[in-house]
């Protein structure tokens, strides 16, 4: 049985799930409610040392970080074509996975942080140091990520891929975070397009944490 350990509506638990469900992967939920404390607790990191969500288990084999998890997903039905199986297309998604952690999702993850985190877990206010390297280092990557969009309908070209989950999960709490994307213009179309897919609405469909 496949089970996923996640924290709605996390970016990084909304990608494995949506990208579970745009593939019509059979499997057991299980919420681990960082709000409570409970990533924390020893059953999740006998999973996770790193206490972080999600984690991924099936059949005594367990994997977290969340690009690797969807690596993992569509590993599972290869026609799909979310991770292409030719070497070079393959790297290309791959490619973009590394940006996100190392550019886009770290970005986007300060501005969740300050604006929407704090505020539910009612741990202060926003720092306003943060937020101003958080809005820099997200102009920075978006004006990468805008260019590149431009003639292409998703990141790796005319298909969808594992890479769109990866950068496009983040921006479903854009108003909530106050991340500025509106000013781009192809990331404000390829994200429309994203929110259009079934298994993007299944997802977002998920109870969100209070």
């Amino acid at each position: 049985m496949l089970n996923l350990y996640v924290f709605p509506p996390s970016p990084r638990a909304f990608k494995v799930l949506a990208v579970a469900n745009h593939l019509g992967l059979d499997y057991q939920q299980h919420v681990v409610d960082l709000g409570k404390g409970e990533q924390r607790l020893a059953p999740f990191t006998a999973l996770n040392p790193n206490q972080r969500m999600p984690v991924l288990e099936e059949d005594g084999y367990v994997l977290w970080e969340a690009n690797a998890i969807l690596q993992y997903l569509a590993d599972k039905k290869p026609d799909s074509g979310l991770l292409p199986t030719e070497s070079r297309a393959r790297l290309d998604v791959t490619r973009w996975q590394f940006w996100d952690l190392a550019h886009w999702d770290s970005a986007c993850a300060i501005l969740i942080f300050e604006h929407l985190v704090k505020k539910l877990l009612k741990i202060g206010d926003a720092d306003p140091a943060e937020l101003a390297k958080g809005v820099e280092r997200f102009h920075r990557s978006a004006a990468v990520l805008d260019a590149h969009l431009k003639g292409r309908k998703y990141i790796a070209g005319d298909k969808l891929t594992i890479a769109d989950f990866s950068l496009g999960a983040p921006l479903n709490l854009a108003m909530a975070a106050q991340i500025p994307f509106t000013k781009y213009p192809e990331i404000v179309r390829w994200h429309m397009a994203l929110t259009e897919l079934p298994a993007w609405r299944q997802s977002l469909a998920f109870p969100r944490a209070a």
